[in-house]
């Protein structure tokens, strides 16, 4: 009980620490203003591969898939906003298009700003964005999407029972849980494997998912977002904790090495503590967002030839469509490999944190 109540104690401690140590990064107005000036500068219409890269990886309020001359291809989301001055307001991001005024509010680089009757920005008005913007939409998607599947999968299970061989999606779930079971929880978990089985699952499929939508042209890269990756980071960070027991915070703090080592020791095995989340944080983040970066740029190879040479645009393009062809099915296995990653990682910390426990004998 005793033991318990200091596990408990610590897991608050460590949650204190790691949000004091946590701080919002603001961007510096002055470089914000270079920008800006150099952006006024440019020819109007002339063709930005940084910004179109941008415009791509990071969130929006709307789903761009393609413009078609002056007319733009894309479905708006709902803007939710609220400030102490003007109370709530709900609206579709499609009024606030090309630059727009609607209601007093504006976007101002796909950020939705209050502004006056001028279209000055009011820096008196302290907003609160709470939209749905394409990743929410998408991940909400995405966890019906996975909520729906594995409710079907399950009701075969349970109206066919072991008898009934596999039939539809089924048999493409069934060798998945199979695999994350016997090759990513049991060599980790030993015999408390199915007690880690249900998070394990719900994070290898919730990854995927969002992967492989992420992958369809117009849609959002959420697993991209580092927002999302921090979650799920948080996530199994507090599951690691609550997994832990004597033994390992005694090989953390007091460490079976000499006592000179110790010192140099004990803090390295503390901060490793956080590094574990912070690996799967960076790994998945990392990863999708490069693939996509990579894609994105050998499309705009061929406007940027085409910016040269007519020529050189036609010429590039049978290049630059193979390239993307060949990046894009690797994305594809890919999408894969890094939820397998950050589910087999994360079963290795839960397992590390269960070390010395009673059922570790026994496996």
């Amino acid at each position: 009980m005793a033991f318990r109540s200091i596990k408990s104690l610590l897991v608050v401690l460590f949650s204190v620490a790691s949000m004091l140590f946590t701080t919002t990064l603001h961007a510096e107005n002055e470089p914000g203003k270079a920008a800006e000036q150099a952006g006024k500068e440019k020819k109007e219409g002339a063709f930005d591969p940084a910004q179109l890269i941008m415009e791509h990886i990071l969130d929006a309020h709307e789903f761009h898939f393609f413009t078609v001359g002056e007319t733009e291809i894309a479905i708006p989301l709902p803007v939710i906003v609220y400030s102490k001055e003007r109370g709530v307001a709900v609206f579709s991001y499609g009024n606030l298009s090309h630059g727009t005024i609607y209601n007093g509010y504006k976007s101002e680089e796909g950020k939705i700003v209050a502004v006056d009757a001028a279209g000055k920005i009011e820096e008196t008005i302290s907003l609160y964005d709470f939209s749905l913007t394409r990743n929410v939409v998408q991940m909400l998607l995405a966890l019906i999407l996975l909520t729906v599947i594995m409710i079907k999968v399950a009701g075969k299970y349970k109206k066919g029972g072991a008898n009934t061989a596999p039939s539809g999606f089924q048999n493409a779930i069934e060798p998945v849980i199979t695999f994350v079971r016997d090759d990513v929880a049991k060599p980790n978990l030993g015999l408390a494997y199915e007690k880690y089985m249900p998070y394990l699952l719900t994070v290898f499929f919730f990854i995927l998912i969002n992967n492989l939508i992420g992958l369809i042209p117009g849609t959002a890269n959420v697993t991209g977002n580092i927002a999302f990756t921090v979650v799920l980071g948080v996530i199994s960070f507090f599951v690691i904790l609550f997994s832990t027991n004597r033994h390992y915070w005694k090989h953390i703090f007091w460490p079976p090495v000499p006592g000179f080592v110790k010192f140099i020791l004990v803090p390295v095995e503390f901060l490793s503590i956080f590094t574990k989340p912070f690996a799967l944080i960076v790994r998945l983040f990392a990863n999708m967002v490069a693939g996509h970066i990579i894609i994105t740029c050998f499309v705009m190879l061929i406007f940027i030839f085409g910016a040269m040479s007519t020529v050189a645009g036609w010429g590039f393009s049978p290049v630059s469509v193979a390239f993307t062809a060949f990046i894009y099915f690797i994305e594809i296995l890919v999408a894969f490999i890094q939820a397998f990653i950050f589910t087999n990682l994360t079963a290795v910390f839960i397992g590390q944190s269960r070390e010395g426990a009673h059922d570790e004998a026994h496996h």
